[in-house]
């Protein structure tokens, strides 16, 4: 086992298996050095991470979701390089985040996922990012997420 899946499972976590696309896309694109993961979604066994933010689900909730799309989004990234002891930089996060036109929260909603890449990469994991609201996301989550991750 990776180093960085050694910390993952430390800060009580599970890295899961990589999802399949669930549409006409891949998961991820490698171009030099650089993975452009697609967006993922949170799980969907339940409800607990559909609707719209704050009315359908907290912020805490939609963070929560954040956390575990990261996870996904590390798994997509173990299976195209094998090691996530391989990734250099976490260089970018796209956030969006399914809300009422008056939240204003997004940046709060999308630290569920930069704080955890901090927690497992330490300064590797600091990065850019956008956080943003959206009328809607797919299957109606609560929260989408990409990145850009450079690896050696």
């Amino acid at each position: 086992m990776s180093s960085i899946e050694s910390k993952i499972q430390e800060l009580g976590y599970t890295l899961p298996e990589a999802p399949a696309p669930a549409g006409s896309y891949v998961n991820c694109v490698r171009s030099g050095n650089l993975l452009f993961l697609a967006g993922g979604i949170p799980p969907l066994d339940d409800d607990t991470f559909l609707g719209k933010v704050p009315t359908d689900t907290s912020v805490e909730t939609a963070q929560q979701a954040a956390r575990l799309i990261t996870l996904n989004r590390l798994a997509v990234v173990k299976a195209e390089i094998g090691d996530l002891d391989h990734v250099e930089r976490i260089v970018n996060v796209g956030g969006f985040v399914n809300s009422e036109p008056d939240f204003h929260q997004h940046p709060a909603v999308i630290n569920g996922c930069s704080d955890l890449l901090v927690e497992i990469f330490g300064d590797k994991g600091v990065h850019s990012r956008t956080a943003m609201g959206a009328a809607a996301l797919p299957l109606n989550v609560s929260v989408e997420i990409n990145m850009i991750v450079e690896v050696i």
